[in-house]
């Protein structure tokens, strides 16, 4: 088992040290369609990092530290891939923030800070790379109790979606899974605060106008009709791109003994 993790590990790091040392992946033009969860995210770091100590889990150069910096907050990122901690890095020197900002090579599932070290956590589309009970768990354990920890994640429910994804397998990993609607309700085993945010259902179809300039206007339209068809119908919801989970009042059961330095 500990090899089987070990080599999980391993193709993970490879895959994003190359993923970060070329600049991307061709995928990337399909976030053109995401601008509302960005958007989520971004405000809601922007709500909550006032003065805060703040974990970046999974880093690189779409780090957000430039801004919760301006907030007064501490961040630190942390990522398996050494090439998305130098890019982690290099990004806060470039906008003069290595003062406040500090990047570590570290595994997702085994993190190696105490309890309750962080006022908040943040992370783009990696909990779906992770083992999920031992990842949210350990974000339980460094949370808070009057902390919140957001992430944006990429479901797997959307037939569409999972057609595109078998069709491009060389733009992810082997072991990465987006997320179901029952991992959602797995998190509710270590927070007793969840809420969740769903994006993109028709958003994406607005793509076949990137360039134009109806594409933003187009892109609105859509989101907006995205959020009614969420709001009057939850069966929709698994069908979305994308969710935005808050996680909070982390359970205390969740917490190891792991003494305070």
């Amino acid at each position: 088992m500990k090899m089987e993790l070990t080599a999980r590990y391993k193709r993970e790091a490879v895959f994003h040290d190359r993923i970060f040392g070329d600049g991307g992946r061709s995928a990337d033009r399909f976030y053109a369609a995401a601008r509302a969860s960005k958007s989520f995210y971004r405000q809601y770091l922007t709500n909550h990092a006032e003065k805060k100590t703040v974990l970046e889990y999974g880093c690189g150069p779409d780090s957000h530290s430039a801004l919760l910096v301006p907030k007064g907050a501490k961040v630190t990122g942390i990522d398996l891939s050494i090439v998305a901690v130098q890019r982690y890095q290099q990004l806060a020197g470039q906008h003069q923030l290595s003062e406040c900002v500090q990047g570590c090579v570290m595994n997702a599932e085994e993190l190696a800070f105490a309890d309750r070290s962080f006022d908040l956590i943040c992370g783009l589309g990696i909990l779906h790379h992770l083992d999920l009970q031992s990842s949210l768990s350990d974000v339980a354990r460094i949370l808070k109790p009057n902390g919140s920890a957001v992430f944006l994640e990429p479901l797997g429910h959307n037939p569409l979606i999972n057609m595109y994804r078998r069709l491009t397998p060389g733009q992810r990993t082997a072991d990465e899974h987006p997320l179901l609607m029952n991992d959602l309700e797995l998190a509710r085993s270590y927070f007793g605060r969840i809420e969740t945010t769903h994006f993109h259902l028709t958003s994406m179809f607005a793509l076949v106008l990137r360039g134009s300039r109806l594409f933003p206007h187009v892109l609105r339209w859509c989101d907006a009709f995205d959020r009614m068809m969420f709001m009057r119908f939850k069966a929709l919801r698994k069908h979305s791109w994308a969710v935005a989970i808050v996680m909070s009042e982390p359970v205390q059961k969740a917490q190891s003994q792991t003494p305070e330095p």
